[in-house]
């Protein structure tokens, strides 16, 4: 069971100076949102339960970690959020999912195990992968559920699934891409339910164990952190090699044939989770800027202070969300690129769904492409 005082406590909320600098950068409250992340620590120091966990307050946290940036007594919000949402969640109080809930709902599907999954159809047969064992584990995540669900948006985020074991082809790499993975658990987390997580947690350490691989890569931010961050609870010292497709690209430009296909400007979208929760912002930029013919052009807002696309746990789906990805859409189409280069596919769905707008049209409409997509189509 989740302490409220023992939560405070490590989240460094007691450290509060009351300044309001994490409620004055919080995306929510500058759209318009009543959220405050300084009222809530104020209510969790006071040992208010019924106040912290208040379903609107509670779940309104993007958990983007913005405001840790600017905290000047250091308070891990974040960490806060996520063990309140635990303590909510143990008293019946969970978020209303988008979608009818239907992402949770597979996800729990996947964690009490039981049902076979057909998650490798999308496989094409120029792709060369092994079920079972190898030294390189590709950690796919969701994306090919989210291609399933989401087709009317436009995004396909199973594109940069398959360009990034095209890559790793290209390299002389069969990469391991099990039938058994399941999803990291990183939304059911996020949303208070840990002993889905749990399981989840455990099966996927299995089977990447059972692998034998040395090092796991992923496409996806939010998998990413899951592994390197609360899969060491259960896999401390167990644990492959982990990194981020960009990063493992990254290491291997010198080894991939690029050519010049014309020129072209491209924007990249910072992930909450790879870049301010795991420091990872040069590795994506030191591949978009090594390729032949392609521009970087920031955003007024990148890195540290990068804005992000108000949906990573699938519980934010509201008129402030859509702002922000609507305002995040405008500083892209500001900077003259042409291209929204990804690192999550989250991402991808998110801003698709904005541009989806029928009143915006082309103010906002911009393509968006997987850095592994942009990548492969310059390799001769």
């Amino acid at each position: 069971m989740v302490d409220l005082a023992e939560v405070t406590k490590k989240s460094k909320a007691w450290a509060c100076y009351d300044c309001g600098k994490c409620t004055a950068t919080c995306p929510i409250a500058r759209v318009g949102g009543s959220y405050s992340p300084r009222r809530h620590i104020l209510d969790s120091n006071t040992g208010n339960p019924a106040e912290v966990m208040d379903r609107d307050t509670l779940f309104a946290c993007l958990s983007c970690s913005l405001c840790e940036q600017r905290c000047p007594a250091q308070v891990v919000y974040t960490d806060l959020v996520l063990h309140l949402r635990e303590l909510a969640f143990s008293e019946g109080i969970e978020p209303d999912c988008p979608h009818g809930g239907t992402i949770q709902s597979l996800m729990r599907l996947m964690a009490s195990g039981g049902t076979v999954q057909n998650r490798m159809e999308w496989i094409e047969d120029d792709l060369k992968t092994t079920p079972a064992e190898g030294d390189v584990f590709y950690w796919t995540g969701c994306s090919m559920y989210y291609d399933a669900l989401f087709p009317d948006y436009g995004s396909r985020p199973i594109e940069g699934t398959k360009a990034a074991i095209r890559l790793f082809n290209k390299l002389g790499v069969t990469p391991v891409v099990s039938p058994e993975e399941r999803c990291c658990g990183h939304d059911l987390l996020w949303n208070g339910d840990r002993k889905s997580f749990e399981q989840l947690a455990r099966h996927n350490l299995e089977v990447v164990k059972k692998s034998g691989a040395s090092l796991l890569v992923t496409s996806c931010a939010e998998c990413l952190r899951t592994w390197a961050k609360e899969y060491q609870t259960f896999g401390a010292g167990k644990l492959p090699k982990i990194m981020h497709m960009t990063e493992y690209i990254a290491e291997h430009l010198p080894e991939l044939d690029l050519k010049e296909n014309g020129v072209l400007k491209v924007t990249y979208q910072d992930p909450c989770r790879l870049g301010r929760q795991l420091g990872i912002y040069d590795p994506p930029r030191e591949v978009i800027e090594a390729l032949p013919g392609v521009e970087l052009v920031e955003m007024r807002h990148s890195k540290q202070g990068a804005q992000c696309c108000a949906g990573g746990t699938w519980s934010n789906c509201d008129i402030f969300a859509k702002q922000i990805q609507v305002d995040r859409l405008r500083e892209a189409r500001a900077t003259g690129a042409e291209v929204m280069a990804t690192a999550c596919p989250k991402c991808q769905i998110h801003f698709s769904c904005a541009m989806k707008d029928p009143l915006l049209k082309e103010e906002i409409k911009i393509e968006m492409r997987d850095v592994a997509e942009l990548v492969l189509d310059l390799i001769s």
